[in-house]
């Protein structure tokens, strides 16, 4: 049992700590429009995952297939509104973020990802009935001390930290609500809807294909290195550990993007953030510490 919990819980920690450096290339590709830069991340992502699925997956998106076809018609509709809304939540989550790192500051987008474990565990927790224990309760009060001594900084940061996160937030809640299906081929099929959805104002806005190869390089490692791969392990620690957890594990992410920021960009930092970002890692270790301690017990028992 305490080797599955490893497995899901490095699962969701990987995505975590890709995701921290994602500031690195969407800063090099800049000067390019936002809705650009989110245009060709989803198409470029789509390509490459549904190739993934028919060439190595076949067996699996037909028994997916199958699957929903054998359940009732209400299951369906309430699969089919799950994956709407979730791509909705997503690929609302990923333009903010995106304008946000470009347009806005970079420590606004990590802010934002301090705020997001504290909506998706308590959305957990009211939505999906999930319990919080008292320690993961006092966990939550001081992830948010941590919230409060950043949000004395500007009004602007924090307005589009909080609508980041509850983009974000939604959609975690939603995909562990969704059970049942392999959660490569719900991503594939997310990625489809998105694309349904944004090709219209893709289409309006259509300028020709940009010719700067950087831009393609950076697209396609945003794609496979910052888009699929970190999902597809942020679905598949869903099903092993809960939202809550899962979301509080996002807070790996500013701390990492907190300190790009600092030593890569040399973006100006405070004293108070320093203690800011330290309760953060704090409540991160508070949180999981029965998770954690379960852990090391079941390590050194296989050792004696």
């Amino acid at each position: 049992m305490a080797g599955s919990n490893v497995r899901y819980l490095l699962a969701g920690f990987i995505p975590f700590v890709i995701w921290g450096c994602f500031a690195i290339p969407l800063r090099n590709i800049k000067g390019f429009p936002s809705d650009e830069i989110l245009y060709y991340r989803i198409f470029t992502s789509l390509i490459l995952i549904w190739t993934v699925i028919l060439l190595f997956r076949r067996k699996q998106l037909t028994v997916d297939i199958a699957y929903v076809k054998a359940v009732t018609k209400k299951q369906r509709i309430t699969y089919l509104w799950q994956i709407l809304c979730a791509t909705v939540f997503l690929t609302l989550n990923w333009y903010t973020f995106i304008y946000a790192v470009n347009n806005v500051s970079l420590t606004s987008a990590a802010f934002a990802y301090m705020v997001c474990p504290l909506l998706t565990a308590f959305g957990g927790f009211i939505i999906l009935k999930e319990q919080l224990s008292t320690l993961k309760l006092i966990s939550l009060v001081v992830a948010l001390i941590s919230v409060v001594f950043l949000a004395t900084g500007s009004f602007r940061d924090v307005i589009w930290s909080v609508v980041i996160a509850v983009f974000y937030a939604g959609y975690l809640v939603i995909q562990r609500k969704m059970q049942g299906i392999d959660k490569l081929n719900v991503l594939a099929v997310q990625f489809l809807v998105a694309c349904i959805i944004l090709l219209p104002f893709f289409l309006y806005q259509y300028n020709g294909f940009p010719q700067h190869s950087w831009f393609w390089i950076h697209i396609l490692i945003i794609a496979i290195v910052f888009t699929i791969i970190p999902l597809f392990l942020s679905l598949y620690a869903l099903i092993g550990i809960p939202s809550s957890t899962l979301g509080i594990l996002i807070y790996i992410n500013p701390i990492i993007a907190f300190a790009i920021a600092v030593f890569y960009f040399g973006e100006a930092i405070d004293v108070h953030q320093v203690y800011a970002y330290a309760l953060l890692l704090f409540s991160v270790i508070l949180f999981n510490w029965n998770l954690i301690s379960t852990i090391f017990i079941a390590k050194k028992i296989s050792n004696i």
